[in-house]
Parts: C-alpha cells; structure tokens; sequence
C-alpha cells in the first residue's frame, strides 16, 4: 500500500482510513477487533473515531448519554490487546457533540476541549492523540480561544496536530491566518462529506484547503449506500431505510442507473469505484471507509489499489457533474 502524507506534515498515512463509528451499536466489539487486526495487518494504519461514538440513537436518553465514548472505549480495549498496535497506527479522534447535561460539556470551549481530549486519552488508553480534530463549527468560541488551549495540549504532550471537520473554506483561511500570528502549524487535515453525489466542497472548501497545504479526509464517500451499488443489491429496501437515502435514490435514480452501468462495464463493484474516484481527486489524503463488516473493508482495500483512466473519470463527471469552482461557477 502506497503511503501519503497527511496534508503538509510529513505524517505517512495510508490511503484509506478506517471509519469506527459504527463500532458498537452496529458491529459488536468481537467482530469490531478483527475488522481493527485485519485493516492494521492490511496496512491501514489510519484510524478515525469520535468521542460520541458509540450510542445507539434507539435507545433511551439514559442510555444513549451511557454509552458515547464506547467506540473510544472498544479501541482502548483492543490497543491494550497488543501495546504495539498504538505505535503502528495513526489515531484520530474529535470533540464537539455533547457528552454531558451541562451547558458546558459541548461545543469548542477552551475548558470543555481540555476535559474532553482528556477524557478520550482515557478511554482510548493511551498517552496522545496524534490528529485532534474539532467535529464541528462553533460560531461562539473564535480561533484566539482555539490556538490557546490546543497549543497548551501540545505543548504537553496530549496531541500532535490539529485537525477539523465540517468547517467551511473562509473558516479554515480565519483559523490558519490566526495560527500564522502565533507561529503555529495550524490545521493540518479537514473531515467533510464528499463523494459522486456530493461535491459542494470543491466549490470552495477544496480550493482553500490546497492552498493552506491542509488534507482532505472525504466522509460518507458512499452516500449513505447510494454509491455502493443500491439498485442492483436484493436488500435494497433496508439499506435505503433512512429518510436521507430513501430521498436521494428517488431524485437520483436516472443518475445511479447510469452510474451502476457503468460500473458493469468497468468490471469493478460501484463500492469500489466510488472511493476510487476520490482518490483521484486533487487534495484528497484518504477517504474514511465507514466499515461493518470484513466486505466494507475489502471495497476500501480493492480502492486505495484501483486506478481510473482519464476517461473514465471524464465519464464519472458527466453522470455526476460538479459545481465548479467559485466564482466562475456563479459569475461571469
């Protein structure tokens, strides 16, 4: 597997990640620890979870507040396994959602970051972070209050680098021109959704992310299944089974017909081609590979392998046309 290093760090990263939020309320921890052993001994060494992962959005209130920060907990488990398996791999995590009935166990405040990048060091046993990734935009804290306390937490030893996830490119250019004044590395990789069926981001946030060397981690690079070959798979009501899915394949079959034939033609499984394509997107270091079980995993692998010719993905672009950079997108 053909390493890549992550934004302008020297950081080597595989070219996929292994998404873990599906760890415990979808995937047990059994079979959550093989998939874990098998993507390390596959050379995914990119590991991506989140503080609020874990809880079972059918549960009740009390349960669901009980069990966030167990995908946390399960990866703990499985490092503790084989102390050997942390050196090995590249950990991320994130804080933002809430984890507490306080008014102040959300969000992106200087205290509440601190207690939950110490909280996730605890569940995940171990002594650093190596990706810090702030999980969503908070419009009241601004980035003097964010360099502080994510600099204290480096200085100490508890992270490595920043990270963000669903900013939007004018946030980013506030938050790297602010790390600028103090002398800061500033952030260094960007989570956002983008996939065939998704590609606001290249309007804007793309464009900004290269020009401030900071990588681009894709999520949802399936579409919630659309992408995966939907139409063509027996269990097609129950993977289309969330209202977001259920809509999109409505307004999008014309497309993903098109789209799954020409998938037969290629000879390559939609799943596979999807993450395919965007690794061969400009800025892009790894698609996160939402897994659940050892098949999810095996479409990530056979993409961080496969390779699109130039008209093929010229094809991919008319059946799923992007929005085109701004301004010429919307100005003369």
């Amino acid at each position: 597997m053909r390493h890549r290093t992550l934004g302008r760090t020297g950081l080597r990263v595989s070219p996929i990640a292994l998404g873990t939020m599906n760890f415990g309320p979808v995937t047990p921890e059994p079979q959550a620890r093989a998939l874990l052993s098998a993507a390390l001994d596959a050379g995914v060494n990119l590991l991506d979870t989140a503080d609020v992962y874990g809880a079972d959005a059918n549960r009740t209130v009390a349960d669901f507040s009980e069990l966030k920060g167990e995908t946390e907990r399960i990866i703990g488990r499985w490092f503790a396994q084989d102390p050997a398996r942390r050196d090995s791999t590249v950990l991320i995590t994130k804080a933002y959602g809430r984890m507490g009935e306080g008014p102040n166990d959300m969000y992106l405040s200087a205290g509440y970051l601190r207690r939950a990048c110490e909280a996730s060091l605890r569940r995940l046993r171990t002594d650093h972070l190596d990706v810090f990734m702030l999980h969503h935009v908070d419009r009241a804290t601004g980035w003097d209050e964010l360099w502080e306390v994510l600099d204290d937490l480096r200085r100490e030893g508890k992270i490595r680098y920043v990270g963000t996830s669903n900013f939007a490119g004018w946030h980013l250019a506030q938050g790297q021109e602010a790390a600028r004044r103090r002398n800061l590395l500033g952030v260094v990789v960007e989570e956002s959704i983008y996939n065939l069926m998704e590609r606001s981001v290249e309007r804007e946030l793309l464009p900004a992310c290269r020009a401030y060397g900071i990588g681009v981690m894709p999520y949802s690079p399936l579409n919630s299944g659309l992408l995966g070959g939907v139409l063509a798979k027996q269990d097609t009501a129950a993977r289309t089974a969330s209202s977001r899915a259920a809509q999109g394949l409505s307004r999008n079959r014309e497309q993903i017909e098109r789209y799954e034939q020409f998938c037969r033609d290629l000879g390559q499984p939609p799943a596979v081609v999807a993450q395919a394509w965007l690794l061969h997107q400009p800025g892009v270091t790894a698609p996160i590979v939402g897994v659940r079980t050892p098949g999810h995993l095996q479409d990530g692998l056979a993409a961080a392998e496969s390779a699109l010719s130039e008209k093929e993905l010229a094809e991919l672009d008319t059946i799923f046309p992007g929005p085109g950079p701004a301004p010429e997108a919307y100005a003369w």
